[in-house]
């Protein structure tokens, strides 16, 4: 029977058409949409990398247009690396069907949220991408690192939320427009991501002192490294303080200087984080910081021009009662004498009492074996002692009321303070600088730096009545007192926040004076040390300074160890002509971002790993800092500190 062809209804249930005229427009409308949707299907694929891209101009635009060179191919290998390995995640969790791509959407969410997330947190705290050694850094410290998190945990989500979202969006649109069949293609998507996340892990990348990588691709070689050093196949890297190996030093006998009857007692009060501006170093009228300490040592000598030789409380520790400058290698760090050593050899009854945790960075082992009579760290005030504060700065000072009426004439005794340190403890009723936030994003900067001044303010008050009942003892008209800050801290001066991170003024410049009640000192140091009120010293100033209170400047037996140091007793007449080295990365501490430099009088030179030349400043003429002289105008010193450093922070292998 031959077919017959019937006029059918088009609209009818089940028909169809046979019209090759009616077929046409429908079938390249379909190939319309079918371009439309492989065109849209790239799109989503190479978004991620395109988002990512557009977040670091927003945040470095600037800096990424001074690129050229190797740099500019860096970069542009880095969008690609981006590219391949988030494409590859994207195209595999975009699948129809399969358990296969739930585990791709959620590695793609993670670790999209993460890698772009952290990083945009870490440039508002510190104006740079977390790299390598940052996070080896954190990885020594994940209990330090968690209360930090806690403590402005309301920024990190804000800074991790959007990228979640946009992940999030993105695998939805990937199921809605690319969704591969169970093809070549898909199996080999599933097969591919795992291995582009693995050479995320191992490729090299620049991400020191240009930083010439996506930040996408910095954070992901840098958990590489820890997973390498997690799993034993890289030795960890982060240097922090050990057991000490001190010589036995052979008895000495103090001599008082010149007219002094007796030797005096030399109380040493350190505090953290307290920066040259945060604290009245001049007696004043008016001191809205430091008000306890302003009143209870009126007849101090300032010295207006203190320096810390880092920003580090390790290193800087072990520069104050060492002498030795922060570039000793580890071995000298643990194995020269400190002050408890001195003094114990001279008969000096000793102490050491810190409201710091001892076990923040194994502490402990550095201090353990001191001379001491009495020695007492954070848990001996308090089991539950904060590891980043510490214990409460007044039961130190309890303690330290009850202790020294027990200490034997003469000592030596140093007073730890450390609420101050981030992230800082506050009263609300003794907060007088107002308005106060302690969040660390960049439009609450004023009000985080009235947080941080509350605490200092705080911390006097306990301070101020130690030394006043200090003075009240029969002993206190026989004791010195030396105070100075460990280190500063920076509020975003130079783009970075907190301390360690740079050798700037607002990390070093800290507050220094001595109280020396009459008949402590001569006449002679006494004018000296009133013509050091404007002169530029060092924490390594210090220790000869303290040896010479308790009258072993002279002492034959320690000259083998006295060469080692690089300072000057403030009391006597300074004459310097080498520089002064600086730095946050030491035999003794290691640190999370490269940073040096020297000084020799009022010039400062310095860098940190991401800068590309040195940079030279008049700290007197420009205390801020603000105007780079260049660093010829700092004479021999950038080749002096190239000697010493080995080169650029950014550029030492």
């Amino acid at each position: 029977m031959s077919a017959t062809n019937y006029p059918l209804d088009p609209s009818a249930e089940g028909t169809r058409t046979s019209d090759p005229a009616s077929l046409a427009p429908k079938s390249q409308k379909l190939r319309r949409l079918a371009r439309a949707r492989r065109r849209l299907a790239w799109l989503v694929l190479l978004a991620p990398a395109v988002l990512v891209l557009a977040v670091d101009i927003g945040i470095r635009g600037g800096r990424l247009l001074d690129l050229r060179g190797k740099h500019v191919v860096s970069y542009a290998g880095a969008i690609l690396e981006s590219a391949v390995l988030w494409g590859l995640l994207l195209y595999s969790a975009s699948s129809r069907r399969g358990a296969v791509r739930w585990v791709s959407a959620s590695l793609f969410v993670l670790l999209a949220t993460v890698t772009l997330g952290v990083q945009i947190y870490f440039q508002r705290c510190y104006s740079t991408y977390v790299n390598l050694d940052a996070l080896l850094f954190a990885t020594s410290f994940s209990e330090s690192v968690m209360g930090h998190l806690r403590a402005d945990g309301g920024n990190l989500v804000s800074a991790v939320a959007p990228p979640l979202v946009c992940a999030a969006a993105l695998v939805v649109a990937a199921r809605r427009f690319v969704r591969p069949r169970q093809t070549r293609s898909g199996r080999a998507a599933r097969i591919l991501a795992p291995i582009a996340i693995f050479f995320g892990f191992v490729i090299p990348c620049s991400y020191r002192t240009v930083q010439a990588s996506t930040p996408d691709v910095i954070y992901l070689h840098a958990m590489g490294g820890v997973i390498k050093q997690i799993t034993g196949l890289r030795p960890p890297e982060h240097v922090r303080p050990g057991v000490r190996t001190p010589p036995t030093l052979p008895r000495a006998t103090a001599i008082p200087s010149g007219a002094r009857v007796t030797r005096p007692n030399v109380l040493f009060v350190i505090t953290e984080s307290v920066r040259a501006d945060a604290h009245c170093i001049a007696p004043t009228d008016d001191c809205p910081f430091s008000p306890a300490t302003n009143a209870a040592a009126r007849k101090r000598f300032p010295l207006l021009q203190m320096r810390s030789n880092a920003s580090t409380t390790a290193i800087s520790l072990a520069v104050l009662w060492s002498g030795l400058p922060p570039t000793s290698s580890r071995e000298d760090l643990h194995g020269h004498p400190l002050l408890f050593d001195y003094a114990n050899a001279a008969g000096y009854d000793t102490a050491y009492w810190t409201s710091h945790h001892m076990m923040f960075a194994n502490s402990r082992l550095y201090v353990q074996d001191l001379p001491t009579s009495h020695q007492t760290g954070a848990t001996d005030l308090d089991p539950l002692a904060d590891m980043d504060l510490g214990a409460r700065d007044e039961l130190l000072t309890e303690r330290i009321r009850k202790d020294i009426r027990e200490m034997r004439e003469p000592f030596f005794a140093v007073a730890h303070y450390g609420n101050t340190h981030i992230p800082y403890r506050i009263d609300a009723e003794h907060a007088p600088f107002q308005p106060a936030m302690d969040s660390k994003a960049p439009e609450d900067n004023e009000a985080y730096r009235n947080y941080y001044l509350d605490a200092v303010h705080l911390q006097d008050r306990t301070i101020g009545e130690m030394l006043r009942f200090v003075r009240e003892q029969p002993f206190g008209e026989r004791t010195i007192v030396v105070f100075t800050s460990d280190h500063g801290e920076s509020f975003r001066e130079h783009g970075q926040l907190g301390h360690t991170g740079a050798v700037l003024d607002e990390e070093i410049h800290v507050p220094g004076w001595i109280d020396a009640p009459e008949g402590t000192l001569t006449e002679a140091e006494a004018a000296a040390l009133a013509s050091h009120r404007e002169s530029i010293v060092f924490h390594t100033d210090l220790t000869p300074t303290i040896l010479d209170m308790l009258g072993l400047e002279h002492e034959a037996g320690f000259s083998r160890w006295y060469g080692a140091m690089i300072g000057k007793s403030l009391l006597g007449p300074i004459e310097r002509t080498e520089p002064v080295p600086l730095t946050n990365c030491s035999g003794v501490w290691g640190c999370a971002f490269r940073n040096w430099g020297m000084m020799r009088g009022n010039l400062k030179l310095e860098a940190r790993e991401w800068d590309t030349a040195w940079h030279c400043y008049d700290v007197l003429a420009d205390p801020k800092e603000r105007n780079d002289l260049g660093a010829a105008a700092c004479g021999d010193m950038a080749a002096r500190a190239e000697a010493l450093h080995g080169g650029l922070p950014g550029l030492v292998k």
